[in-house]
């Protein structure tokens, strides 16, 4: 191989060295393993390929062919083959006079034949090549290497020395004018250029042989790329740029939002010194610096989903130098055929050519005009005798470097000033950082002579870096490097005029400030003379080129204060103060105390808190729950400014707790605690109905009724008060509450005039007072007697045997009154029955009631000279006893014909009616047969054809059945058949009547609110029309009443009756014989659960009574009424 480097001390001139070559050599030879592994992959099975591309070896300037055939039988249409050299290079590019691709179809076998055909191979052409092939989605590929050998040439009859030239002497180099190079021609440029009718011409001459492939290619080059959605302009298909240069890409977007990213072999681009990405507008630019060799690859760009691809070629500049270089041998004979060859590839001089021939007799001289590095190979020469080679290093003159660069620190804002001076005339570059420097109004570059100079006028930061002269042609670099200085500046431009950076407590503090110096000024944080390091705390300091930062994690109230920040560097020092403010919400204020209350309202005081969280109070929120509850209400949306608020429409009697936010700038505190529970409440209203009870020389008795409205305080008692009359100085009668509404004033003086007021109390106070409207007289007033007899009591009052009797008869009269109770007009025995009186009523009493219990008890009252009496008629009835005889009248077919006589003893009640029974001898099991019966003679029928019967009848009354019965003496037998009855011959009846009511109707009461009826029994033939009337008017499809008529018992049902329901009802009955009518009086009263009227009974809400009434009709029937 040729030297890498030419001795320095073979000056400029160019060197010839002759090495004769003894070998054959190729390149590109792959190793061992290599192959195999290829030779493997080859040997796959194959998806597409019939017949794949062998590896193959040609010498020097011969022709080679590599084949592949695909099987078509499968395929619609023909599939796309590629060739490839290497990993990328598409060798349809390449096409051209030493390059020829083929493809033919043999339409019977139906197999595509796909070419490669390489003339005049050289060295070069060796490597590694690929074949693909693609139909749709299937793909198959392989690969296969050329070798390329170096051709030796053996003249004269086989010896080996026969014919070899006579060299007389070494090639000499001779220098001549440089020629202008003939740049080569792209014949592809040529053909898009050229008209349709000289494609042919232009192929044969450049030896395109594939005419179809060549014509597809331009037709591919010419077409009309499709319109890009993300693109408005995309890359040009290639770009070339000389190594150590800058390239520039550039895209224009059509919507600028998009993203782009640039690859590089399929890899990403990422922002560095290198590759550098700018934006203007809907342009996006990449510069690449200091090219290499390495970057000669494919690039492409993405935007959206649509990207667009380039390639870069990086060409090494040739080194032109204005010398020749002469290369001469010398044979032994004139006139002889001789070649000149250059790495094997012979050369043709020509017109345009850099080569020219010379031949002065025996001497053959090859002259290269403007040799350059790139003239540096192996040149050969061959004759018919031999031939000879040598090898040519091109190199330069050794540069001397008289003064070199030298390294700079300077402060900002200085002249920067780069000198050195070299031993030759020649110009050179400046490079920054591998970049090339630009000369700008900035930066002048200045070249006198030897000497080059880079001046600066205004250094800057972006200045400073590694700055390099390279001479041209010269492998020598001077080295210098530019250190820019800056004193440490703090920019607090951000903050207030007194530097104070407030932040929430809780939240996180990042206080960025910008510092400015060269070289990056070192930052310490501190406070308090203690510094504040840098790593994982919750107050932390981080440092970056262009600022320092200081770190509160979680801000806390203790942070407040002043940090110091410190900046230090080799150009000096700075510092500055900063105070931060750590402002929270406020504590929460101190429990309120509600002061005052009212019915439904109060008035709350708080203290403010006792630390506001750095800002001032602005207001409270104010909130109320009740006590059992746990939600609580906003009671005011406007922040209160005061410390006192009255909450209003409140619940009367709920227990209430209230509660105080306080607000800042910051935000809302936390809630205080709850205050006490109160209660909203109000007084009553005052009493009702203040009189006058009684009056005795001393004393005087006062009654009043409960206030109308109480409220949820409920009611503790009563205070009585009087004054005399002249006089304002009220006097309380009851020391202690009473919670009675009658009240007896004692120790009057007798004649006095008094006025006296009554006030109800409860926990939120007095009431109103009430007033009596005039003076009361102290002087006892004679109040004749006056009995009350209830109005229950007005008729006979009814019990059974073994009943209570409890009877309450109030009466009035003053002084109190004498009483005197007797029965039947004796005297009443205290020990049967008890007696109770007091001043308003008197009780008659008797625990068990008994049938001699039963009659007219007499009450008189007497007060002085005045006497009033009253009746009360009592009735205690008990069971009747049984008939007294049961005969057996007649017996025929299946009946029994009875008759009894009614029992001696009636219990003190009427008889409502019989039950008739029956036993069957043999079991002498009783069935009833008639119930209610009202006759004393019944005929039982459907008895059983043979069975012999026993009779018995029991006796009914209000109070039930009688507890014996009568049976019949003699047996009923029911004959069998053959046995022949006569009917008894009866006269016609007349059950014609007038209507007649068997039971009448009664004076009833009714409760307000439960449902009430009227009842009565009524007979007569034809059956009557029953018509029901209040006060004389007919009851008419009235929806509140309901008319009942079953076996002669006429019910009036009063839906809910209320007191004007009360009044005069009529029961009227009619038929063909006449008219009958019965009345009673209904009232309906307002019954209060625990007041009761004397005498009568207790309703208790919500529970049914029902008062039992016997009533005797055709049919015995026991009828209910229901008095809720």
């Amino acid at each position: 191989s040729p030297p890498s480097a030419v001795p320095p001390e073979l000056g400029p001139e160019m060197i010839l060295f002759l090495l004769f070559c003894s070998s054959e050599w190729s390149l590109g030879e792959p190793p061992a393993g290599e192959e195999q592994d290829k030779q493997n992959a080859n040997s796959q099975l194959s998806t597409l390929f019939v017949e794949k591309p062998q590896t193959g070896s040609v010498k020097v300037g011969e022709n080679i062919t590599f084949i592949a055939k695909v099987k078509a039988e499968d395929l619609l249409r023909k599939p796309t083959i590629k060739w490839f050299k290497g990993k990328w290079m598409d060798l349809a590019s390449k096409a051209g006079k030493h390059l020829q691709l083929k493809e033919t179809f043999e339409r019977h076998s139906r197999v595509y034949t796909f070419e490669m055909q390489i003339i005049q191979a050289k060295e070069s052409y060796a490597g590694n090549y690929r074949c693909e092939v693609t139909y749709k989605d299937k793909f198959d590929s392989c690969t296969f290497d050329l070798e390329v050998h170096g051709k030796r040439v053996f003249f004269g009859d086989g010896q080996d020395d026969a014919g070899e030239l006579d060299f007389s002497g070494l090639l000499k180099r001779r220098e001549v004018k440089p020629q202008e190079e003939e740049p080569e021609v792209d014949v592809w440029e040529l053909l898009k250029n050229a008209n349709p009718s000289e494609y042919e011409k232009i192929a044969f001459q450049y030896g395109i042989t594939d005419l179809r492939g060549m014509l597809k290619r331009l037709k591919r080059m010419r077409r009309v790329e499709k319109k890009s959605a993300a693109f408005a302009k995309i890359l040009d298909p290639a770009y070339q740029v000389d190594k150590g240069g800058r390239v520039r890409f550039a895209v224009e977007l059509a919507d600028p939002k998009l993203e782009v990213k640039w690859y590089k072999n399929g890899q990403e681009i990422r922002p560095s010194t290198k590759y550098i990405f700018e934006h203007k507008g809907c342009e996006r630019i990449m510069f690449i610096n200091n090219c290499g060799l390495t970057d000669d690859s494919e690039y492409y760009v993405t935007a959206g989903d649509e990207k667009c691809s380039t390639e870069l070629f990086v060409r090494e500049p040739p080194v032109m130098v204005t010398k020749q270089v002469e290369c001469e041998c010398e044979v032994s004979e004139d006139d002889a055929n001789v070649k000149w060859f250059k790495n094997g590839e012979e050369i043709i001089p020509g017109p345009k050519s850099r080569y020219r021939i010379k031949v002065e007799g025996k001497k053959h001289i090859l002259i290269i005009e403007g040799a350059t590095k790139a003239d540096s190979a192996e040149y050969s020469v061959m004759t018919t005798g031999g031939q000879s080679s040598a090898k040519l290093s091109v190199g330069l003159k050794p540069l001397k470097i008289l003064t070199p660069l030298t390294d700079q620190t300077v402060h900002l804002g200085k002249e920067i000033c780069l000198k050195c001076e070299i031993s030759e005339y020649i110009s050179g570059k400046w490079t920054k950082n591998g970049l090339p420097v630009q000369e700008s109004d900035h930066l002048k570059i200045v070249h006198k002579g030897r000497i080059h100079k880079l001046v600066i006028a205004n250094a800057l930061i972006e200045d400073e870096g590694d700055y390099v002269f390279a001479p041209d042609a010269y492998p020598i670099t001077l080295p210098a490097k530019v250190h820019v200085i800056d004193p440490p500046k703090i920019i607090l431009d951000g903050l207030d005029a007194d530097n104070t950076v407030t932040v929430i407590a809780g939240s996180k503090l990042r206080l960025e400030i910008p510092i400015s110096g060269e070289p990056p000024p070192k930052a310490i944080w501190s406070r308090a003379d203690k510094a504040i390091m840098e790593g994982s705390g919750r107050i932390r300091a981080e440092s970056y080129p262009d600022s320092s930062t200081l770190v509160i994690d979680v801000a806390e109230r203790d942070d407040s204060g002043v940090y110091h920040i410190n900046l230090k560097n080799e150009a000096g020092e700075a510092h500055a103060s900063i105070k931060i403010k750590v402002v929270d919400i406020p504590d929460p204020p101190v429990a309120p105390s509600v002061t005052d209350v009212g019915d439904d309202w109060c008035i709350m005081k708080w203290e403010p808190p006792a630390y506001d969280g750095g800002t001032p109070i602005l207001g409270y929120f104010i909130e109320r729950k009740k006590k059992q509850s746990s939600r609580w209400m906003r009671l005011n949306f406007d922040l209160c400014k005061e410390t006192t608020f009255e909450p209003k429409k409140m619940i009367e009697g709920v227990a209430y707790e209230v509660r105080i936010f306080a607000v800042n700038a910051v935000g809302i505190s936390k809630p205080s605690m709850p205050s006490k529970p109160f209660v909203p409440l109000a007084v009553t209203s005052p009493p009702t109905l203040l009189t006058v009870d009684s009056v005795t020389d001393t004393t005087v008795t006062m009654r009043w009724r409960p206030p109308d409205q109480i409220g949820a305080a409920g009611l503790d008692g009563y205070v009585l008060e009087y004054c005399f009359e002249g006089t304002d100085n009220w006097i309380v009668a009851n020391t202690e509450l009473i919670d009675k509404t009658k009240f007896t004033i004692t120790g009057l003086p007798t004649d006095a005039r008094i006025f006296v007021r009554v006030k109800a109390i409860n926990a939120a106070g007095a009431s109103e007072p009430k007033y009596y409207s005039q003076p009361i007289l102290v002087k006892e007033i004679i109040e004749p007697p006056k009995i009350r007899i209830p109005r229950h009591l007005k008729q006979t009052y009814v019990r059974r045997v073994g009943e209570a009797v409890n009877l309450v008869i109030p009466f009035q009269g003053k002084p109190r009154p004498e009483l005197t109770w007797k029965k039947d007009g004796a005297e009443i025995d205290k020990n049967q029955i008890n007696i109770r009186n007091s001043e308003t009523d008197t009780i008659i009493f008797i625990r068990k009631a008994e049938r001699s219990h039963s009659g007219k008890y007499d009450l008189q009252v007497k007060v002085e000279k005045f006497m009033e009496t009253a009746s009360i008629d009592i009735q205690i009835i008990d069971r009747p006893g049984p008939p007294q005889v049961v005969k057996i009248e007649d017996v025929w077919g299946e009946n029994v014909a009875l008759s009894w006589i009614p029992p001696k003893d009636d219990g003190n009640a009427a008889i409502t009616g019989y039950t008739i029974q029956k036993a069957d001898k043999k079991s002498m099991e009783w069935f009833t047969v008639i119930e209610h019966y009202h006759r004393t003679s019944a005929t039982i029928s459907e008895l059983v054809i043979g069975n012999e019967y026993y009779f018995r009848v029991f006796a009914e009354n209000m109070c039930g059945l009688s507890e014996d019965a009568t049976m019949t003496k003699e047996s009923a037998v029911i004959a069998k058949d053959g046995k022949i009855y006569k009917n008894p011959v009866y006269e016609d009846f007349d059950f014609t009547e007038a209507p007649m009511f068997t039971q009448p109707l009664v004076n009833t009461y009714a409760v307000a609110g439960y449902n009430a009826t009227l009842n009565c029994s009524v007979r007569g033939n034809p059956k009557p029309k029953i018509t029901w009337m209040k006060n004389k008017v007919a009851i008419v499809d009235d929806p509140r009443y309901r008319m009942f008529s079953n076996q002669g018992v006429c019910t009036l049902e009063i839906r809910k009756p209320s007191p004007y329901d009360g009044g005069t009802y009529c029961c009227k009955a009619v038929n063909d014989l006449g008219t009958v009518e019965i009345e009673c009086k209904l009232e309906v009263k307002v019954i209060y659960q625990g007041v009761n009227t004397p005498g009568q009974p207790v309703f208790l809400e919500g529970q049914q009574q029902v008062l039992k009434v016997h009533i005797p009709l055709d049919i015995s029937t026991f009828c209910s009424i229901p008095l809720t």
